[in-house]
This record gives C-alpha cells, sequence and structure tokens, in this order.
C-alpha cells in the first residue's frame, strides 16, 4: 500500500518539527521532500524508513501541483 510522506509522519503523531528534528535535518527540508520540490538522500531515506516505519518502495513523494491535490475545472 502505498502512503505519501505526509501521510507516513500524521499516521506517527508527528508534527513536522518533531520529525524534522528526530530525522536531524530542517522543518524546511522536511516541507520541500513533503512537497515533492526535493528528495532525500539515501541516508536520509533509512532514517525515514525507520522512524515512520513504513519502507521506502510504499513512500510516494507527490509534487504540489500533482494530479491527485488539484482539480482541474472545465
Amino acid at each position: 500500500m502505498a502512503i505519501t510522506l505526509k501521510a507516513a509522519r500524521v499516521n506517527k503523531g508527528m508534527t513536522q518539527a518533531e520529525a524534522a528534528k528526530a530525522l536531524g535535518i530542517g522543518i524546511v527540508t522536511l516541507q520541500n521532500y513533503e512537497a515533492g520540490k526535493k528528495y532525500p538522500t539515501v541516508l536520509t531515506l533509512k532514517k525515514i524508513e525507520d522512524l515512520y516505519g513504513v519502507p521506502y518502495a510504499e513512500l510516494i513523494f507527490l509534487p504540489e501541483d500533482n494530479a491527485l491535490s488539484t482539480i482541474e475545472e472545465g
């Protein structure tokens, strides 16, 4: 089952600040990962897997302008 990075964090009951601190990264960096603007290094991915309990293969990194987050009217 695929899950977005943000959903994985929320499912763990963590704020962005808590997750960023646990991962050893800045809040803005985590925000960029969750928004699909930037992608974590392999080492950070391992930390994310361990922290959220979700394997990389199940994580989805979506850009802010993806079709799942926007609806076009027409």
